[in-house]
């Protein structure tokens, strides 16, 4: 039995798919499945469209009991599930979802010896003062740009610091993540997402001016990683065991917004139409210019699958999936 939690999310629904498409279909899936729109994640998917195979939903506010009293049949847990909403400024919303729920998680893994697989993010890395690196003896210095980027590095803290761990446990510094199941995300959608959207409404796309003299216009470099990429290393975790830790997964490349945009237009046959607006003002002096996933830590311990590049990753979402509104 594997646990996925936040399962009819984004990137939970895709990793359940990856699951059923290696043969595992006993799976404990944990939410709160009150979206009905992020339950068309698990209820759709390719080629069959009929749905994701699972044991159980459990929601999530009943899951830590479960996992007492249920654990002897537990084998694998991935917790996936987090509050990922970085316009949200409610510090004890993030306490509650991200902080003390990872722990009271955390320590049951412990008590029972499973292994545990968790989702942090690279919002712990702030601005990049300290670099990308997933070195644990920088995570204390860190500073992130918002309570969503400190209720992730606080549990990554937390859990270095822990005298007990689960015998295998990984934290996951998820980078720019796009892919299918997304639709339901509105606002924190990715970009490639809005982009589609966009050229689909008016034909335009806007993106946010640069306010910094480094960098021109549509320049801003991210590390953008397709979803299943991610969910190929969950699954190679599944089976590694070992070497635990903290891991960055990115693609390990920093691209532009324009080379996302100009990809996202050439997917579509179409010819780019960009127009510049200035970054609100809100969050201007906190916009991320740059990252890159350093991904040799990873690498060090056997990953041996190449990551798409951005324009195979674009081009597989796009035609594969947002045109005619796929599921995976």
């Amino acid at each position: 039995m594997i646990i996925v939690t936040g399962a009819a999310g984004f990137i939970g629904s895709c990793l359940v798919s990856k699951l059923n498409k290696e043969g595992f279909t006993d799976l404990i899936l944990v939410d709160d499945f009150s979206d009905s729109e992020k339950m068309k994640n698990l209820e759709a998917c390719l080629p069959d469209r009929q749905g994701k195979k699972y044991s159980q939903k459990i929601h999530r506010e009943d899951f830590i009991q479960w996992l007492k009293e249920n654990q002897r049949l537990v084998q694998f847990v991935f917790h996936i599930g987090a509050r990922t909403d970085t316009t949200e400024f409610n510090k004890e919303i993030f306490d509650k979802l991200n902080l003390n729920y990872s722990k009271d998680l955390w320590n049951v893994c412990v008590e029972f010896g499973l292994p545990l697989v968790y989702a942090s993010s690279a919002a712990t890395y702030g601005l990049g003062e300290f670099g990308y690196e997933d070195n644990h003896e920088i995570i204390e210095k860190l500073k992130p740009l918002n309570p969503y980027g400190d209720s992730k590095n606080d549990f990554d803290k937390w859990a270095i610091k822990q005298e007990k761990k689960p015998y295998f446990w990984v934290g996951l510094k998820f980078f720019n993540v796009y892919g299918p199941n997304e639709y339901h995300k509105g606002r924190m959608a990715s970009v490639i997402m809005h982009a589609f959207n966009q050229i689909q409404d008016t034909g335009l796309v806007k993106l946010f001016r640069s306010h910094n003299p480094d960098y021109k216009d549509g320049e801003q470099l991210r590390d953008f990683v397709y979803v299943k990429d991610l969910i190929d290393v969950c699954y190679f975790l599944l089976h590694h065991r070992k070497d635990s830790g903290i891991y960055n997964l990115g693609s390990g490349k920093a691209r532009s917004f324009l080379d996302l945009v100009k990809n996202t237009y050439r997917a579509l046959g179409k010819e780019p139409n960009i127009e510049f607006v200035d970054t609100p003002i809100d969050i201007r002096d906190k916009y991320q210019y740059f990252t890159k996933a350093n991904m040799t830590k990873l690498e060090s311990i056997g990953y041996p699958k190449p990551f798409h590049t951005l324009e195979e990753g674009v081009k597989d979402y796009v035609e594969n999936y947002l045109v005619g509104k796929k599921y995976y």
